[in-house]
């Protein structure tokens, strides 16, 4: 049995301008958020009012361990490594492993 990839993807509204102008082309989730499918098109929503901004193609899923996080991901987030760093400590508190998913503008 096959399980269908997710059709949402929610983003914190801080972010909404960076993805809109393509500074920010990755996203780092936990394993609950890690069955997106490369080549799939997903949409994107703020997460606090739920408000569709834009559509994303996914490119790629891939498994990083947060102590491998370097200056290429956070580049790819649009922020410094200690920013990434501390942002991902508030919302995944002591994860080791994290998903990064590239995504490109649809």
């Amino acid at each position: 049995m096959s399980v269908t990839p997710p059709t949402q993807m929610t983003f914190f509204e801080r972010f909404e301008a960076d993805i809109l102008s393509g500074k920010k082309t990755i996203t780092l989730r936990d394993e609950s958020e890690s069955d997106y499918l490369a080549n799939t098109y997903v949409e994107v929503k703020t997460l606090e009012e739920d408000r569709f901004f834009c559509r994303v193609k996914i490119l790629a899923v891939e498994p990083v361990r947060f102590a491998e996080l370097n200056d290429f991901h956070a580049k790819q987030e649009n922020m410094t490594l200690p920013e990434l760093k501390a942002i991902i400590q508030e919302i995944y508190p002591g994860i080791s492993q994290l998903y990064m998913i590239s995504y490109e503008l649809a």
